[in-house]
């Protein structure tokens, strides 16, 4: 099926943060756009105000009218939706054109130059920042990202540049479908083992991906990973890392809450980058994302300007209150190297602040395969409650809980398992210096009340 030839598509699966972008995509092209998804959220609520038609029940009769013509549908699944899903059997045994998220990007990335950003932490905000550079530049760019861009208020931007900047997902192995003009790579750190099995397959699968960049583009690989990439004839190679490589920083200052740094690269040196979301992480991410808007033909100004004005992302490091007194912030941290880096960007933020961190585990597998790596993270700071896993896509797993990463905990952190149901009871009876809520399940939608009840203190 040509992507310009359909009338309707239905998401089996609306709400995920990946899928609604592409949703908004079709929805601004003026196609009718419906969907399924299992629960209402803040982000179907504002897709159905957009124009969408979704609903919340497994339920064939619910599928607009118009949605029901294979030769005019596309339909687009999430990897997540079981097989046995009542709306995508009807398609499957009508003939629809089915299609997973990835497979659209992947058509998307041969009628457009994709800047794609790959790896296991890092990818959605370099992805952002290459996205915020890129759209205020004077080449434009379309994107489709895996956070809420707070400069734009939404995971996608659409234009009529040739430039479109992905977030490539390594689960299910859906960046394979993509064919990326350049790449950066952040990490390799294995992840998902649920679905690739051993660390080998997982870096087997980015060395086949590298693969798929196309001849007169560029790889901009973080220098420091396992992986060994497979470039074809013709595509460039550059390395960065935080103060080595092609691309990296130089005379890095951090005060008052600023972070100024000099970019460091073999087209044009950049002095006084000043970062608009100041964590020391985003050091590192910011390079990778000037690396490759600058080898698109970003000039400096445009560099300077972009990485100062760039608000950040929802749910990643995301800072609801800042005083002297009271720090609270959220992230989306899910791994154990991310929730590494998290903890050590606070603490360096926050050298002589008692740090509380509320972390909701995400998958019993993978808790089961990193639970020790969970502890030593989340050790570096001086207080950590922890709450159930939540499960997303699993079934339990005998043996699996929490208490795993409670017990090899570090001596000397303070630490408490509590429900997730008893998390704002546990915030109105105790005081915080710098609070974080950590981790990729659900204890985020509780944010906006934490920050009520820190507020009214």
């Amino acid at each position: 099926m040509n992507i310009n030839n359909i009338k309707s598509v239905y998401f089996v699966g609306a709400g995920g943060i990946g899928m609604s972008a592409i949703a908004r995509y079709f929805l601004k092209k003026g196609l009718i756009v419906g969907g399924y998804d299992k629960t209402p959220s803040d982000l179907t609520r504002q897709l159905e105000k957009e124009g969408m038609l979704i609903h919340y029940e497994e339920d064939i009769n619910q599928i607009p009218q118009a949605c029901k013509n294979q030769q005019e549908c596309l339909v687009i699944y999430t990897p997540a939706i079981p097989a046995e899903h009542k709306e995508l059997c009807y398609f499957q045994e009508n003939g629809f054109e089915i299609q997973k998220r990835a497979q659209v990007l992947g058509t998307l990335t041969k009628t457009h130059k994709g800047l794609c950003v790959a790896g296991t932490h890092g990818k959605t905000t370099t992805s952002t920042m290459c996205a915020h550079i890129m759209h205020q530049s004077h080449l434009d760019c379309n994107a489709f990202l895996g956070g809420i861009s707070k400069n734009y208020g939404t995971n996608y931007i659409l234009s009529d540049s040739d430039y479109v900047v992905i977030e490539a997902d390594e689960f299910d192995r859906s960046f394979h479908w993509l064919r990326p003009w350049m790449s950066v790579i952040t990490s390799t750190d294995p992840d998902h083992l649920d679905i690739y099995g051993t660390k080998e397959a997982y870096l087997e699968s980015f060395r086949h991906y590298s693969e798929l960049i196309q001849p007169g583009g560029a790889l901009i690989i973080h220098r420091d990973l396992e992986m060994k990439e497979h470039l074809q004839d013709g595509v460039r190679r550059y390395d960065y890392s935080l103060n080595e490589g092609d691309f990296h920083a130089e005379n890095i200052r951090i005060e008052n809450g600023e972070i100024t740094f000099d970019f460091i690269s073999p087209i044009e040196s950049v002095k006084d980058i000043n970062l608009g979301q100041p964590i020391p992480i985003n050091i590192e991410n910011g390079i990778a994302a000037m690396a490759m808007a600058q080898l698109n033909g970003c000039i400096a100004e445009e560099l300077k300007y972009g990485m100062q004005t760039y608000g950040g992302v929802d749910r990643r490091f995301d800072f609801k209150i800042k005083t002297n007194k009271l720090v609270f912030l959220s992230d989306y941290a899910h791994h154990p190297k991310e929730i590494y880096q998290s903890a050590r960007s606070i603490r360096e933020l926050y050298k002589d602040k008692h740090i509380t961190a509320i972390f909701q585990p995400h998958l019993y597998t993978r808790t089961r395969d990193f639970y020790k790596d969970f502890a030593d993270a989340l050790s570096q700071l001086d207080e950590v409650i922890l709450t159930e896993i939540y499960p997303a896509r699993e079934l339990p797993i005998e043996g699996v809980t929490s208490k795993l990463i409670y017990d090899n905990l570090k001596p000397g952190v303070k630490k408490e398992m509590i429900r997730k149901d008893d998390v704002l009871n546990f915030v109105k009876n105790h005081t915080f210096e710098v609070l974080i809520v950590l981790g990729a399940g659900d204890l985020d939608n509780q944010v906006p009340e934490i920050a009520k009840i820190l507020n009214s203190k």
